[in-house]
């Protein structure tokens, strides 16, 4: 973008206008490659172009369809077919031009190309593309450029455009995240809430840090008139530390969180501070103090040294495996947190508790290192636990629960995204508040501003994130992201394997996504011939016709299911594996006591059990096992996952799982090669 066009820009805002006019906008857009105010080209298709500069995300780009198609096109369209949007930091003009190319728009103008003896018009919008996002990344006082409707017949010609200014969004201090450190690995924990004679929500954390490992020695509780409460030692206040704290656990009534505050700040007495209480700006009569005390919090990061860092408020607290500390309120009885992985490597955040339990309590296979509640973000927002974790060599896979985004760090996520992407990591993301009564709800619960749900999935996926639609598609994404990281992913072809028929058919319907599509692999002559043999041996070639998908009939047993799935998976055409292993089948070894069949259960040597689990580790290709049946077949399915098997019960959630995480990977893989 020319130095002419900036300079209009800032000579506006500097005689305090609101917007560029006339002569001006022309100027602009003629730099652009752009003519306005020309005479509609009939049966033209008409397109909307923009540069918006938003709350959560900083300037975005966005074009699709204009003039009466966009509106005609509000919920009409599949992901990415009405309009496309990226942040201008995150793409460039190619990149931009080849996510412009999914939507129908874009469809239209290439046939009335084609239609008209003319190249598709991927040189003018380029150069547009790439002008506009120049523009985005040089000027902070630029509010919205709308092109609206933009047509095009030998040049692109704007019928309406519309350029609106606003001034430079303030911008908070730098939290020193590198003590977010301090918060998870603590060597001296102090609490302070904990009551001496009742079961309260301090002393709960207290018998949960106990229970979890913590040693008494690392921990201190702040109390007045106790020398100690359940064996630990008591100090009156933060003054008589005799020693700086890594973590202080607030678990106080919010009235009292605001002085403590103004406290803990003075005395510089902590590195890490965990605000428990709610009602901190989630009420209608908290939101002036609780910006009051964020404003606090975010004046001293100015202090020598950073000062200290707050998690929440309304936040559930902490389980950190490697700090050896759980400051969860929620009973151990009530919550085990068993370890289901040799080596956990990743990490939860989310800005709700309940959801972290509940995913928990559900799929303890996820079994994440670290689960951080992050509640309403008074200090610690999302960008800056997930720049913190992108960062660690150790974490591979990072979940994300997002209710609303602080102003401007949408933008600070997404580059933590795409740092994460390009180091290696899987982050997968969840978003509530998709509707306006959803929205309403996370307003009331964690004092977030929802923002628009649309544009919140199109950046974010285009940063490399997995974007889950729903909670059952998160659980999925993030279990199938772990079990998955260090498989190779070649290519999108599926081999579909099941004795029963419906699952055959209802795995090669399940591969087709709004924006991505698998494709089932053509299997070798030497696969088919191998195939044959293993049926063969099991007098089952005169019921089965080798294809992909094929049904290998219910008399097939565990042996030809495995068989059959390591052929498929060592063929060249062949980029992953899903199987249904038919635990009700009378052939199939899944029962913990068979009756009819005494030994044919899974503690036989030759179950699904036993042999799976090495096949699977032994081939680098990703395989799932589907275990579709009632609560007789848990038993089979716990002990699969238990051995790291990718298990999902039911054949289509794991097709669509297993496609979403192929075209997330193909994405970050082409994130990386740049």
């Amino acid at each position: 973008m020319g130095k002419g066009a900036l300079d209009l820009i800032q000579q506006a805002a500097a005689k305090g206008r609101a917007s560029l006019e006339g002569a001006e906008l022309q100027a602009m857009l003629s730099v652009l490659g752009v003519g306005l105010g020309g005479p509609a080209v009939p049966g033209a298709a008409e397109l909307r172009v923009t540069l918006e500069r938003t709350r959560e995300f900083g300037m975005i780009i966005s074009a699709g369809l204009g003039g009466l198609d966009a509106e005609l096109a509000q919920g009409g369209f599949k992901k990415d077919r009405a309009a496309v949007h990226a942040s201008v930091e995150l793409t460039d003009a190619g990149d931009f031009l080849a996510l412009f190319r999914r939507t129908f728009a874009y469809g239209k103008l290439a046939a009335q190309a084609e239609r008209q003896g003319r190249a598709a018009p991927d040189g003018a919008l380029k150069t547009l593309f790439g002008g506009l996002i120049a523009l985005g990344r040089a000027e902070e006082m630029l509010g919205k450029l709308e092109l609206d409707p933009l047509s095009l017949g030998t040049t692109l010609s704007a019928a309406d455009a519309r350029c609106t200014l606003c001034a430079p969004a303030a911008k908070r201090l730098a939290r020193p995240i590198a003590k977010i450190d301090s918060l998870i690995h603590p060597k001296r924990i102090g609490i302070i809430g904990v009551s001496s004679s009742g079961m309260n929500f301090g002393r709960i954390i207290l018998k949960n840090l106990m229970g979890s490992g913590c040693a008494k020695e690392r921990l201190v509780i702040i109390r007045p008139d106790e020398a100690e409460i359940d064996g630990v030692r008591c100090v009156p206040s933060l003054k008589d530390l005799d020693e700086k704290l890594d973590l202080l656990i607030v678990a106080v009534p919010s009235a009292a969180v605001y002085a403590l505050v103004d406290e803990i700040i003075a005395t510089d007495s902590v590195n890490a501070v965990m605000l428990i209480p709610g009602s901190l700006g989630e009420t209608e009569a908290s939101v002036e103090p609780a910006a009051v005390l964020a404003a606090k919090i975010n004046a001293a990061h100015g202090n020598p040294g950073g000062g200290p860092i707050f998690l929440g408020a309304n936040c559930l607290g902490v389980v950190s495996h490697p700090g050896g500390y759980d400051s969860w309120f929620i009973p151990l009885e009530r919550l085990p947190k068993p370890r289901k992985k040799p080596e956990r490597n990743s990490v939860l955040l989310s800005q709700s508790g309940a959801f972290m339990i509940t995913r928990l309590s559900r799929n303890p296979w996820l079994d994440p290192n670290y689960m951080l509640a992050l509640g309403n973000q008074t200090d610690l927002t999302h960008g800056d636990m997930l720049t913190y974790f992108a960062a660690r060599p150790d974490m591979e896979t990072i979940g994300v629960y997002v209710e609303g985004f602080k102003d401007g760090d949408g933008l600070d996520f997404v580059r933590a995204v795409r740092l994460a992407v390009k180091s290696g990591k899987q982050v997968v993301v969840y978003k509530s508040g998709r509707t306006e009564a959803g929205a309403k709800g996370v307003m009331g619960h964690t004092a977030s501003i929802a923002g628009d749900p649309v544009l919140f999935e199109a950046v974010v996926r285009q940063a490399g994130a997995m974007v889950a639609e729903d909670v059952d598609s998160f659980d999925d994404l993030f279990y199938i992201a772990g079990a998955f990281h260090h498989k190779t992913i070649g290519g999108n072809r599926l081999g579909a394997i099941s004795g029963a028929g419906f699952e055959a058919v209802a795995m090669a319907d399940s591969i087709v996504t709004d924006t991505f599509a698998m494709e089932m692999g053509e299997l070798t002559p030497a696969t088919v011939a191998k195939v044959q043999e293993i049926l063969m041996a099991k007098k089952l070639d005169s019921l089965v016709t080798v294809r992909n998908s094929i049904d290998i009939n219910p008399g097939a047993d565990d042996e030809c299911h495995l068989q059959i799935t390591e052929a498929f998976a060592q063929d060249p055409h062949i980029d992953a594996v899903v199987v249904g292993m038919d635990p009700t089948a009378p052939s199939v070894m899944a029962l913990v006591d068979s009756k009819l069949r005494p030994g044919w259960d899974i503690a036989n040597a030759k179950s699904s059990l036993h042999l799976m689990p090495p096949m699977v580790n032994r081939n680098d290709k990703p395989i799932i096992a589907i275990v579709d049946g009632g609560p007789l077949y848990d038993a089979m399915a716990a002990g699969l996952m238990d051995q790291g098997v990718c298990v999902f019960r039911n054949c289509v959630r794991g097709t669509k799982a297993l496609t979403r995480y192929v075209e997330a990977r193909m994405r970050a893989a082409s994130i990386r090669e740049g």
